[in-house]
């Protein structure tokens, strides 16, 4: 018999398999609140329930717990980057590590979760790509990356971003799965609003994001203001046009009235000169949008370095003069190896 993934079973989900396991109803709401309010690390920690059904959970599901192999601390902002182990249940063939990140700031702490071990996007300044894509996350695996590293850091997690490795719009049913529960009243209840999620263009994708009622912020990682020069960087460029990938981020913007963010990632001589800052800004003209500027971050595989602190601040101003609201990413971790992928590597070689 193949057992269940018991964290990632709704409040819908769970009451059933409580009653299918010949337990009153109510036990749902106990274990949901072990699991997703104490963030107990087995079903031996449940007090208030019996042994025997503490058994039955046993011999009928498994239980995702991550397990830290590796936390740093940046001694330059207090950002911690976390590497976790995924446990080897009966449907994972070998052990695999994903990445998070705890993000300190003046108002309150955000978590960056990978949605995937490994990506297949190919993005080329990116670590996570190098070693293509093992396997998607479930909604659990999501969800105890913020358990965790709260637990590990004991602060209360207010944001998260799901921008770390991974593609969440080429993961869409357990994105939502992990969005409708993180935000459930009987769990951390983080409100979808206090989320983000980074795609680099799916346009299915963003658009079932928004019919489901999705509410989240959508970031869509643009990076070339044409598609020659995407192309160059992302090879979802070769199927998925800038005119394809801003139509979904529009249908998204209608559906949800939530403003887009744009991430732009700035390559010294390849994507920052003057001309382009004042292409991307005819592109996004009278879209209601926020462009988040990104020195690359430098990665031993590619030759891409991050743009000059003055070309970064012109980029800037350009885009500022033709009202287009921007503002260049604080550089967090860099003594950590924070940026996608690269502590995972490191720690895979």
């Amino acid at each position: 018999m193949q057992k269940i993934d018991i964290k990632s079973l709704n409040m819908e989900e769970l009451t059933q398999l409580v009653k299918d396991l010949g337990e009153p109803a109510f036990r749902a709401k106990q274990l949901y609140d072990w699991m997703h309010v104490k963030l107990v690390d087995s079903f031996d920690a449940m007090t208030n329930l019996s042994k025997s059904f503490r058994e039955k959970l046993k011999e009928s599901c498994y239980f995702t717990v991550l397990e830290a192999v590796q936390v740093l601390e940046s001694k330059l902002d207090g950002t911690c980057k976390f590497l976790f182990r995924i446990p080897e249940y009966e449907q994972v063939l070998k052990n695999n590590v994903i990445e998070s990140v705890l993000m300190r700031y003046h108002h309150g702490n955000s978590v960056c979760i990978s949605s995937q071990v490994g990506c297949r996007m190919g993005c080329r300044f990116c670590a996570s790509t190098l070693g293509g894509l093992e396997r998607n996350l479930t909604a659990a695996e999501m969800l105890e990356q913020i358990y965790r590293i709260q637990q590990i850091s004991r602060e209360r997690v207010d944001n998260v971003v799901v921008m770390g490795t991974g593609e969440p719009m080429d993961n869409l049913d357990n994105l939502l799965k992990f969005l409708q529960m993180l935000s459930d009243e009987h769990g951390l209840h983080i409100s979808k609003r206090n989320v983000t999620v980074s795609t680099c263009g799916l346009p299915d994708g963003i658009r079932r994001l928004a019919d489901e009622g999705a509410d989240c912020t959508l970031a869509l990682s643009l990076h070339a203001p044409n598609d020659e020069l995407r192309k160059t960087l992302m090879p979802i460029a070769n199927k998925v046009s800038i005119k394809e990938a801003l139509a979904a981020t529009d249908y998204y913007f209608e559906k949800t009235g939530r403003r887009i963010s744009f991430e732009y990632s700035l390559v010294s001589g390849g994507n920052d000169s003057p001309e382009q800052a004042k292409e991307l800004a005819a592109l996004l003209q009278g879209r209601n949008c926020h462009v988040n500027l990104i020195p690359v971050n430098p990665i031993a595989e590619r030759d891409y370095r991050a743009s000059t602190a003055p070309n970064v601040a012109q980029f800037l101003s350009i885009l500022e003069e033709k009202h287009i609201k921007a503002t260049v990413r604080r550089t967090l971790g860099s003594d950590i190896s924070a940026s996608c992928g690269q502590l995972r590597k490191s720690y895979s070689k």
